[in-house]
C-alpha cells in the first residue's frame, strides 16, 4: 500500500517523525509532502493567486511552501504519479477535538481535503497536558493502535477519522482505544486588554466543556479517542 504524509507543524516536527515511524509498519510506499514552515490553526486556507514553491528533501519527501491542504493539493495533482490508498497527517502537537478543533485545524484540513478525492485518511493528533513529559515513540504506538483499530473497516466516499492520543502521567495506567463522538460544545473563547485596542487570547483548552464519551472526555480521561468525521 501506499500512504501520503503531511502535517500542518511543518516537515521538521517531530509528530511528523512519528507519524512516519508508524507508517513504516503499514505502508511499502511512503511520501512526505509537508509545510516548508509551522502552518498550524489555519483551516482549510488554500493557495490559487500565488505560486507554490516546493523543495525535494530525498526521496518522496517535499517541503511545500503553503498550507495544509496546499500540500495535499500538490501532492495529489502534481507530485505523486498514483494516487495514495492513504493519507495520514500529524501528529499534531496538541489536541483536535470537538467540532471547534475540526474547522480551525490545519491537521484536519489536510486529511479533509483528500476525502474530496475518496481518499481514506486519518488525522492524528496529541493532546498535550501541562507539566507531563512528552515521548513521541509512545506517541507513535498509540497511534498505531488507533489506526489499526480503524484500518479494515470500509467509508463512504468522503469520510475520513480522527485519532486524539492522551497525555498520562508517569505512573497512569496505559490508554484503550474508545469509539466516541465529536464533541459539540465549543471551546471557551476569552479575551484580556493588553493595551489601547489590543487583545490577547486567554482561554484556556484544558478547561473545555464537555459531554460524558465524547472525544474530549476520553481523550482527557486519558484514552485514545477515535471518531468518524464526513466532508
Amino acid at each position: 500500500m501506499r500512504a501520503l504524509i503531511t502535517n500542518d507543524d511543518g516537515i521538521e516536527a517531530d509528530g511528523l517523525a512519528a507519524l512516519i515511524r508508524l507508517a513504516e509498519d503499514y505502508f511499502e510506499e511512503i511520501w512526505v509532502v509537508a509545510p516548508m514552515t509551522q502552518m498550524s490553526e489555519i483551516g482549510h486556507r488554500v493557495t490559487t493567486q500565488e505560486t507554490i514553491r516546493y523543495e525535494e528533501r530525498g526521496e518522496r519527501r517535499f517541503a511545500i511552501g503553503g498550507t495544509p491542504a496546499d500540500c495535499a493539493r500538490v501532492a495529489l495533482a502534481h507530485l505523486m504519479p498514483e494516487k495514495p490508498d492513504w493519507i495520514l497527517s500529524g501528529i499534531n502537537h496538541g489536541g483536535n477535538l470537538g467540532r471547534h478543533d475540526f474547522v480551525i485545524s490545519g491537521t484536519v484540513a489536510a486529511v479533509r481535503e483528500a476525502a474530496f478525492a475518496g481518499i481514506r485518511g486519518v488525522a492524528f493528533s496529541h493532546f498535550m497536558k501541562r507539566g507531563n513529559p512528552l515521548d513521541w515513540d509512545r506517541a507513535a504506538k498509540w497511534a498505531g493502535l488507533g489506526f489499526e483499530s480503524l484500518m479494515n473497516e470500509e467509508t463512504a466516499r468522503g469520510d475520513f477519522w480522527t485519532v486524539n492520543l492522551p497525555h498520562p502521567g508517569p505512573g497512569d495506567s496505559e490508554p484503550v482505544v474508545q469509539r466516541c463522538e465529536q464533541e459539540r460544545h465549543p471551546l471557551l473563547v476569552a479575551y484580556e486588554a493588553v493595551g489601547e485596542n489590543e487583545v490577547q487570547y486567554v482561554g484556556d483548552y484544558h478547561d473545555r466543556p464537555r459531554q460524558a464519551g465524547s472525544d474530549v472526555d476520553v481523550c482527557f480521561s486519558g484514552n485514545i479517542a477515535v471518531s468518524k468525521a464526513s466532508v
